[in-house]
Order: structure tokens, then sequence, then C-alpha cells
């Protein structure tokens, strides 16, 4: 999977950047990693693809995707930002406009929240795409919640009940989950039976 993530990296940053897609791949690929790894980065990736006509900038989406979870620890609330301050750092060594760098920050920023304003094609398209687990089938879902679950490890059962709990609202309490893919009912479906659940 990484050879060709790799393949990925290079046709859209040009091999003069493998250093740094070296180093997002080895982030991806941590050990406390069970969810946010290279298959789920992957997966953002083949959605933006698939939503890439409806982006103002695909490509910045698509750089916005490889670095929307380059900083994770789940110890930690700050991943996003860190992650797109790893963006702002790192992108200016390739050669890209400040105010490119400033998009693909701005989108990684925006997977904190998951709700792009009004006409913000390319914050629609990377939320949808990082978003699209939840409406995969129960089973693909029921292995994501496993997979997040065993992130969270070191939290007691009680606690993380009542975290993953907030943060399924938050979702539901979105207008809309998804803006440009047709994949609401089925997110909503999944997310109300996990809450079922817990």
């Amino acid at each position: 999977m990484s050879e060709k993530l790799m393949e990925r990296w290079r046709l859209l940053a040009g091999t003069e950047a493998d250093r740094l897609g070296a180093d997002l791949l080895s982030r991806y690929g941590e050990p406390h990693r069970k969810y946010h790894t290279t298959a789920h980065l992957t997966a953002v990736l083949d959605h933006v693809d698939a939503l890439a006509g409806s982006a103002a900038d695909p490509d910045l989406v698509r750089l916005a995707a490889w670095f929307h979870d380059a900083v994770y620890d789940p110890r930690r609330s700050d991943n996003e930002e860190r992650s797109a301050r790893l963006a702002e750092r790192a992108l200016p060594e390739l050669g890209m406009s400040p105010e490119a760098v400033g998009t693909v920050a701005r989108l990684v920023r925006l997977t904190i929240t998951h709700a792009p304003e009004p006409g913000d094609a390319d914050g629609a398209v990377l939320c949808d795409a990082d978003l699209a687990i939840l409406a995969s089938s129960p089973q693909e879902y029921a292995v994501y919640a496993a997979a997040v679950r065993e992130e969270y490890f070191f939290v007691p059962d009680e606690l993380f009940r009542q975290g993953r709990a907030a943060v399924l609202r938050s979702l539901l309490d979105l207008p809309v989950i998804f803006h440009v893919a047709d994949l609401e009912t089925r997110a909503r479906a999944n997310i109300h039976a996990e809450l079922e659940r817990l």
C-alpha cells in the first residue's frame, strides 16, 4: 500500500518531494494508529478523486487529504491544528505559493468541525471524503468503530462511551453531514445504530 501511495504522492507533488512523502507515510504508519492509518488516507484520497469534479482545486484538496491526519495523537485534542502547521512549514519548501499553502492549511483545519461554509467547494469535498466511512456498510462501520475504540484503549469504557457519544451527536447536529456525496441517510442510520450500542 505504501508503494502505491508514494506513487500517488509523486504524481501530486513531484519526485523532488519524496522526502516529505516518505515522512507523511511514516506518520500514517505509526503503531498507535488503528483507524487513522494509510488505509484511511487511501480511502480519503479515493473519495477526493471520485468527487474531484466538484472541487475548485482538486490538487489542493488532495494535498490537504495527505496532511489532514499527519499528526495524530489520541491523547491530544489539537491534532488538526498541528497537522495544519506541519503543512504550513513543509509545503513552502516545495515552492508552493503562500496562497496555496494557506488553502491547504485552512482545509486541514476544517476537519475539526467538518462544517464548510456555503460555496466552499474544496472544503465540501474534503469533509465528505474524510467522513465517507460513516456511510459504509454496517459491517465496515463496525470495523471502523472498533478501530477507533482501539486507538483510545487508554480511556475507561464509561468515559469512552460518553466521549464517543458526544462526537456522534455533534455529527448528527450538523445541518448536513455530506455536502457533495449522496450519503446522508446511510450515515445517519449508522451513527444512530452506534449510539444505541453505546
